[in-house]
Parts: C-alpha cells; structure tokens; sequence
C-alpha cells in the first residue's frame, strides 16, 4: 500500500500537466438515521488516511478549507492527534474526545492506475466503392497515425463518521480522470460529495 500511496501522491500533486479532473461517485451509502444528524456548530475532524504524511497534512488542510466555508467548524486530525498515537485506535480515540470532536470526515486513497488508450490508424477521404471513384480523391486522402494516451484513474474513499454514536452517517467511491493538484482535486472531491449528499437528503442545499 505505500506504493499504492506513493503513486497517489505523484498523481495528485505532480500532475498539474494533465486535463482538468472530472470526479464521479461510482457508489454511496448512507445510514437510515444519517439524514436527522446535524454537525452545525460542532467540531468534524478532517481525516486522510495515508503513511505519507506530506498527503496527509495537505490533504486534511485541503478539506478543512473546503469544508469551513459550508458551515462546520473544521479541524485538521493531524493537529489534535500526536503522529505516534495516530494509526493506533484506543490512543487516537483519547484525543478525539479531548478535543470535543463530534463528527469526523475521513478520505482513504485506495489505488491510482494508469489506463492506456489505443486509437487506431484512420483513413478519412472519399468512397472507396471503386477504383475511378476513389482515383481522383485519393490524392488528397489524409492518413491519421494510430496514437496512444496515457489516462491515470484514481480510486478515493470517503466516509462521514458521527463520534459519539461511533457510526458510520455516509460512504462513498469516487474515481477521478486525470486529477490535478492536490487542493484542486480536493475541491472537485468535496463538491462532488456533497452534491450526492444534497442529493440523498443527508444535508440541506445552500440557498
């Protein structure tokens, strides 16, 4: 998995050359209570689970930027919980509570692969019903070389988790083309959740 993680982090932050990301949520989940709990005015912990703790830092800070703006009171995990006691369950469950968080969101980056894409050799020109019909044109027939594109799909799990209930709210898959940096990733990714969100009633729409 850290080379999974590795080739993330080099598809996130070192893509900028690549085309604009188009985020798609390929499932969701939600809980049947999920739509009656309400995080306005209490603490989310934001939460990237990677072993690389450049992704991890920047991409919890990434979605508290994200996140603030639409009304929770947003902090970055990797400020309240110690990086040694962090992947250990009981120790980061201490912190969490000493900090009043009442919701966590957590993003799991799960594999990044890259897809290879082939285009044939084409000829664009007139009929070739005949020799005497294709003849005149086939002077000017234009030859397009077969060419490759390289695409890198990357596969992102995000769950909403209440702390108090330790349930799970909300789950869901997203596969994004080609992604850009990391804070513009981030924001197509938060948008997209949230309007599968919006759409499955779990929060309100923005007026």
């Amino acid at each position: 998995m850290r080379r999974v993680f590795s080739i993330v982090v080099g598809s996130l932050i070192l893509a900028a050359s690549l085309i604009a990301a188009d985020v798609k949520f390929t499932s969701t989940w939600k809980g049947k209570d999920a739509a009656g709990t309400s995080f306005a005015g209490k603490k989310v912990a934001a939460l990237v689970i990677s072993q690389d703790e450049s992704l991890r830092i920047a991409g919890e800070e990434a979605l508290v930027r994200e996140l603030t703006p639409r009304g929770l009171n947003m902090v970055a995990t990797y400020r309240i919980v110690p990086k040694p006691e962090l992947e250990s369950a009981d120790k980061a469950r201490v912190w969490y509570e000493k900090a009043g968080v009442e919701g966590v969101v957590a993003v799991r980056p799960v594999s990044s692969e890259k897809v290879q894409s082939y285009t044939p050799a084409t000829w664009v020109g007139s009929s070739y019903s005949s020799f005497w019909s294709y003849y005149p044109y086939a002077w000017s027939a234009v030859y397009i070389p077969s060419s490759t594109r390289e695409d890198t799909y990357v596969v992102v799990e995000a769950l909403v988790f209440s702390v108090p209930r330790n349930e799970l709210l909300w789950a869901g898959v997203s596969e994004t083309k080609n992604p850009k940096q990391l804070q513009q990733f981030v924001k197509d990714l938060v948008v997209s959740a949230t309007k599968e969100m919006q759409r499955e009633g779990l929060i309100q729409k923005s007026r």
